[in-house]
């Protein structure tokens, strides 16, 4: 090999300076030393950094031609280098997205997104191989993870004490197929709860809002309730079908007769005029409290409910530890706390205009009454009482699932 130079101290040179720049100036660079090492040198740089006869051939392009040389920026040609792995799999962000969310993802009448337990990395790229034919390693499945907008987020208490339910999974999928059908025909299809009581008066209330500088709200030292002021309970009901929500604000006890009468004011009040031909209505709710799973008093109150508004009222609970995919939760209470944050829920008038006033970029539209009737705590239900309820249990997991069937007026 022809070189009329000290190749040695060349080579140093070359490699000290080709490990300091970028990409586009290390392929000229080496493109260049092609030529200063002379005959062979196009091997002798390949032996010396590894680089391919592709890469120093484009690099003396560059090197040589205004035309091959990027003036925008780029250390690439645009369009050069490796594709991205979905242009070669345009399906691959459809397949992850129905594989972290359950299975459904994109249908609109969607009632809940969960992530299925046991749910990781190498469980969706065998998943991705075994069932959609997608090579990929789970290295790349984060990395589309993260184009896709999902990332690592701060601890938050959501985890279960104790074991979850076996039948958590199969609940969630009972919850989507009746809700789909529900919303298909047209018939209403409600997210029921109670929101976190309220103190009324000039207490702190979590969160931050404008204020000019130095001048903040001063509330009270402490947060001990006020008797003569009390505390109201929130009863939600939020529509799927028009993103809707109503909230009957209740000054007494969170009873199931409590929570049945909210649902009936919400039915008096917007229901039976949205929905003027409805024979049926589906709820959703938590497996506790006011509308427990197990709660006589709550079956009884909808018996009730069913004979008053002659609907078929079906009923699914959520399994235990579940309650935070119930959509009332992120598509009404959410915008609720987020509207008056930072601001003393003075007094009912004051929490009913922040209610009210609460909207979203999707349109979301809330209703709100004020609620003073009394609710009796610690109401006992018979055996013969119970009898007298029309429950019908769904076909699965019938101990979450079931209809209150009208009783026929004589």
């Amino acid at each position: 090999m022809a070189i009329n130079v000290d190749v040695s101290k060349l080579d140093e040179l070359i490699l000290l300076i080709s490990n300091s720049v970028d990409e586009k100036q290390k392929r000229i660079l080496l493109g260049k030393a092609t030529e200063v090492y002379g005959r062979g040198g196009a091997t002798h740089v390949k032996e010396l950094t590894g680089v391919a006869f592709s890469t120093l051939h484009s690099g003396n392009v560059e090197a040589n031609s205004e035309e091959g040389i990027v003036s925008d920026g780029r250390t690439r040609r645009e369009g050069a280098g490796r594709k991205p792995f979905a242009e070669h799999h345009p399906d691959v962000i459809k397949a992850i997205e129905k594989i972290i969310d359950g299975q459904t993802y994109g249908d609109p009448s969607k009632v809940i997104h969960w992530v299925p337990q046991s749910m990781s990395l190498r469980k969706i790229e065998a998943i991705l191989l075994d069932e959609y034919g997608i090579q990929i390693s789970h290295v790349k499945v984060s990395q589309l993870l993260t184009d896709m907008g999902y990332s690592k987020q701060v601890n938050q208490k959501m985890l279960q004490v104790g074991e979850p339910s076996p039948d958590r999974d199969e609940q969630f999928g009972i919850i989507n197929d009746l809700a789909k059908q529900y919303l298909e025909a047209g018939d209403p299809v409600i997210s029921v709860d109670t929101k976190k009581k309220e103190n009324i008066g000039n207490f702190k209330n979590n969160g931050a809002e404008y204020r000019k500088t130095k001048d903040p709200r001063k509330v009270w030292d402490h947060d001990f309730p006020v008797a003569e002021l009390g505390k109201v309970n929130p009863y939600g009901v939020y529509v799927l079908n028009s993103n809707t929500g109503f909230i009957n604000l209740g000054t007494d006890h969170d009873t199931s007769e409590f929570a049945v009468t909210s649902i009936a004011a919400w039915w008096d009040s917007c229901g039976k005029n949205s929905f003027p031909e409805a024979r049926r209505i589906y709820i959703t709710c938590d497996g506790g409290g006011s509308n427990s799973s197990r709660s006589r008093a709550w079956k009884c109150e909808l018996q009730e409910l069913a004979d008053y508004t002659g609907l078929e009222i079906m009923v699914s609970h959520y399994p235990p530890g579940a309650s935070k995919w119930n959509k009332i939760e992120h598509r009404m209470f959410c915008y609720i706390s987020k509207n008056w944050q930072g601001k003393p829920l003075i007094d009912i008038e004051t929490v009913v205009s922040l209610i009210s006033n609460t909207t979203t970029k999707n349109g979301l539209k809330i209703d709100c009454l004020v609620d003073n009737n009394v609710y009796a705590i610690g109401r006992k239900v018979s055996d013969e009482e119970l009898a007298q309820v029309n429950h019908i249990p769904y076909e699965r997991l019938g101990k979450w699932n079931y209809t209150i069937m009208p009783n026929c007026k004589e």
